[in-house]
């Protein structure tokens, strides 16, 4: 069959690619082929355009990935504050009953020469996507409020059909501050909302034909229903990474397996191709394909979260998700709201609520 024929050469293109990418270094290479012997997954330590302009034409079927957004908060001297503990353009929130939270970009401080930027890097980003998938391939982009619209237009612009938003329902730090340094003459004034969702662009290569022929070809242009009864669908409730987690994979967006292998799955119609993350931080978008048993490839350009994620991806697949992380569907399950002063805590916090534990998600691939 000629979708069989496809899948057999991308898995074997993907081999090719452990051997001959310019950017790794030999010692990292050998890993890198050794762990495709074991695995179903590949990582590289490469610039994501670098790695996206060698690549062949149509030879991706999906892209998950959390991009980084004001490009700033990345830079080396970001960074460097991140670690350090300094802030910066990271907002580190502060602690309370016990806990330490984890730091928070603050997109409100980007200026007019940030967003150009910002616009400038989805536009090349959605250009080299569009070469690289097959027809009918979607996209999934982490996304927020304040600069959604931005990304979205990227894409349509390079001739992405917008499909939808996936809505991630959490609650987080960001937003619902007093004003900065008046938050006790203003107390009963918040800056900004509260916010209580995620969205997902959900985009989609225009398809050759009918759904059914581009699905009979290339084994896209569709979700993947999570039963024959039940379709995927697009508001997800999801607490944030849970502690178990951000030891195994410490970085400042980490994203729960239980809410990223909701999206892996549906990401593939049949099953059957290749995920790809760019951006992969610290993996969470290649361990959810390989606990789902789906062929991936991660690219990340920053040594230390490359290291990470090449230690964390193995453990973060074995991870079982538990509680309310990550269930679809149905009402927020009630919260603890602990009382706070701060302007930036500004009032009740909802907690990670306690549920039933997920069911596993099913559905290995058999096709690659």
């Amino acid at each position: 069959m000629e979708i069989a024929k496809h899948f057999k050469e991308s898995a074997q293109q993907m081999q090719l690619d452990c051997v001959r990418e310019c950017d790794v270094r030999d010692d990292v290479q050998a890993n890198a082929i050794e762990m495709m012997s074991q695995t179903k997954y590949s990582v590289h330590l490469s610039d994501a355009f670098t790695w996206l302009e060698a690549r062949e034409e149509n030879s991706i079927h999906a892209i998950v990935t959390d991009p980084p957004y004001g490009l700033k908060e990345y830079t080396d001297i970001e960074k460097k504050k991140l670690r350090n503990g300094h802030g910066g353009v990271w907002r580190i929130p502060p602690s309370f009953d016990g806990c330490k939270r984890s730091p928070l970009p603050r997109f409100t401080i980007l200026d007019d020469t940030d967003i150009a930027a910002l616009s400038s890097f989805f536009t090349k980003f959605a250009k080299l996507a569009m070469r690289v998938l097959v027809p009918g391939s979607h996209v999934m982009i982490a996304t927020n409020p304040l600069l959604s619209q931005y990304v979205y237009m990227s894409f349509m612009t390079a001739g992405f059909e917008k499909r939808g938003e996936i809505i991630r329902l959490v609650q987080t730090l960001r937003g619902g501050d007093r004003p900065k340094n008046a938050h006790k003459e203003f107390q009963d004034v918040s800056v900004m909302p509260r916010s209580a969702w995620e969205p997902w662009g959900l985009f989609r290569k225009p398809c050759e034909g009918r759904v059914q022929d581009n699905l009979r070809k290339w084994g896209t242009g569709g979700l993947r229903r999570v039963s024959g009864k039940n379709p995927f669908v697009d508001v997800i409730q999801s607490a944030p990474a849970r502690r178990e987690e951000r030891k195994i994979a410490p970085h400042p967006s980490l994203k729960p397996q239980a809410f990223m292998r909701q999206l892996v799955r549906a990401a593939l119609p049949l099953g059957c191709g290749i995920i790809l993350d760019p951006f992969m931080g610290s993996g969470s978008t290649v361990a959810a394909a390989e606990a789902i048993g789906y062929v991936s490839i991660g690219i990340e350009k920053d040594s230390a979260y490359y290291s990470v994620a090449r230690k964390a991806i193995p453990a973060l697949a074995r991870f079982t998700p538990n509680g309310a992380n990550g269930r679809s569907g149905g009402a927020l399950a009630a919260a603890k709201r602990p009382k706070t002063d701060s302007h930036q805590e500004s009032g009740c916090i909802r907690r990670e609520a306690n549920g039933r534990p997920d069911r596993p998600i099913s559905g290995a691939s058999q096709c690659v």
